[in-house]
C-alpha cells in the first residue's frame, strides 16, 4: 500500500467504518464458527473486531512489516498471525469453519492470482464453511487512493462465476453504492 492508503487503513476513521458498516454488512446472518481465517489483515483494524466474533482467528498477511506489527499487537490473544502469500497458504486443508476478506482482494496483483487465492480459501475451509467479505467498487476516488499501489479491482459482474470456478457453491454477490459484498460455501 502507498503511505496515504496505509495511514487511512490504520486510522480510527477506517476502524469506525469497518465496525459500523463493512463487517456487519458482509457478515449479516453468517455463522463464523470457532476457527476463522482472515485473508489480508493489513494493519489489523478488521482483526480487532473479528477476534471478538470467534474463539480462534488466524490472520494471514503477506507484508512482513504489517504481519510482524500485528503479531506483536495480538500477542496473548486468540489471534495467530501468519506472514504468507494467500495464493499458497501454508495451512492444512479443511481446517477453518469460515474465512473472511475485507477490502483487500484488489491488492492481489493479477486476476489469475486472485483466482488462486479463492481456490486456496476453498481448500482450507471445512465442508460447508462460509467465505464472506467485501471489496471496494472501482471508481475515480478508489483509483486515486491507489496511486503507486497494486490495484486490480474485482468486477462484481464476474465474481460469482470466479467463486464457482474456485469450487464454491451457494454463491451470492451483491453491490451497494460503496462495496461489493459476497458469500459462498465451501464444497
Amino acid at each position: 500500500m502507498n503511505k496515504v492508503h496505509l495511514e487511512y487503513c490504520s486510522s480510527d476513521e477506517w476502524a469506525a467504518a469497518v465496525r459500523q458498516w463493512i463487517i456487519p454488512g458482509a457478515l449479516a446472518d453468517v455463522e463464523l464458527g470457532d476457527d476463522v481465517l482472515e485473508v489480508g489483515s493489513g494493519p489489523g483494524r478488521t482483526t480487532d473486531i473479528l477476534r471478538e466474533m470467534t474463539a480462534k482467528l488466524t490472520a494471514v498477511e503477506i507484508d512482513v512489516d504489517l504481519a510482524d506489527a500485528l503479531s506483536a499487537r495480538m500477542a496473548g490473544t486468540n489471534v495467530t498471525v501468519v506472514q504468507a502469500d494467500a495464493t499458497a497458504l501454508p495451512l492444512p486443508g479443511k481446517r477453518f469453519s469460515a474465512a473472511v476478506s475485507f477490502i483487500m482482494l484488489h491488492h492481489v496483483p493479477t486476476i489469475a492470482e486472485q483466482d488462486r487465492l479463492l481456490a486456496e480459501v476453498a481448500r482450507v475451509l471445512q465442508t460447508g464453511g462460509v467465505f464472506a467479505g467485501a471489496d471496494s467498487l472501482d471508481s475515480t476516488e478508489f483509483r486515486a487512493m491507489h496511486v503507486g499501489d497494486i490495484c486490480v479491482p474485482i468486477d462484481p459482474a464476474t465474481f460469482h462465476q470466479r467463486l464457482e470456478r474456485a469450487g464454491f457453491t451457494d454463491v451470492h454477490v451483491e453491490t451497494n453504492p460503496y462495496v461489493m459484498q459476497f458469500r459462498a460455501v465451501a464444497p
